[in-house]
């Protein structure tokens, strides 16, 4: 649990809620409802067991905050994921409603869940026949399988799940591990092979393909793989 203010707000929930959800209960002093809520939310959050994390605003300490959230009456929660309000309430509900709602938020971990934090092939590959479009069970066995160049296997996994930016790294990896070795990340032999792609990329689909999974292998953070971006974007356009 953490006292947020006007100033802290950001950190402590906007940014945080990209990593966990974060409950943020509104209230004041003077409020009693808010005295009664306060308890069982700390209770079921700690419940939780790290699934949640609760914030706590006084109102009349951060008249920001207040303004912000349109509050008319408290105590005002809302539950904040990736930045964004999606779900909330406003009085003292008793405990099994407030469980509800952080059950919502942050449901409990399924079986396949557990099955996908152990890591090992047998637990993923248990969890997939429990959910096959399990995202961390898909992405972690694709990996494993890329380790051992099983791309046709890693790619048909990729496929159940939708896109992100890490289904986008795996799947770039098995793809251009399928086309011959797979040049050691953040290498010299990638480069070599991107300036040898550069003229082709507005002409051949096959070659722009190739281009952008060699740029996924190099790796966001690299600048060279800005560098190239930009090197293909001109040619493109």
């Amino acid at each position: 649990m953490a006292d947020v203010t006007d100033a802290t707000f950001d950190r402590d929930v906007i940014e945080r809620s990209k990593q966990v959800p974060v409950i943020v209960d509104l209230w004041a002093e003077w409020c009693g409802p808010c005295k009664t809520l306060g308890p069982i939310l700390e209770k079921v959050v700690a419940e939780a067991g790290g699934r949640v994390e609760l914030a706590k605003v006084d109102i009349e300490a951060n008249r920001g905050l207040a303004a912000s959230f349109r509050v008319q009456s408290i105590p005002a929660v809302f539950a904040i994921r990736d930045g964004q309000v999606v779900d909330q309430f406003v009085g003292a509900l008793p405990e099994a409603q407030v469980r509800r709602f952080v059950e919502r938020v942050a449901p409990p971990p399924t079986e396949a869940d557990l099955l996908a934090a152990k890591g090992d092939e047998a637990s993923l590959r248990e969890a997939l026949e429990l959910q096959a479009d399990h995202p961390g069970a898909v992405v972690r066995l694709a990996q494993l399988l890329v380790e051992r160049d099983d791309a046709e296997e890693a790619l048909a996994l990729l496929a159940r799940v939708p896109e992100t930016a890490e289904v986008r790294r795996v799947a770039a990896r098995a793809r251009v591990g399928a086309g011959g070795a797979t040049p050691p990340e953040g290498g010299e032999e990638i480069v070599e092979e991107l300036e040898a792609l550069l003229p082709l990329v507005k002409g051949d689909v096959d070659a722009r393909r190739r281009y952008l999974d060699l740029l996924e292998v190099l790796g966001a953070d690299d600048p060279r793989s800005t560098q190239y971006r930009k090197l293909m974007t001109a040619r493109l356009f």
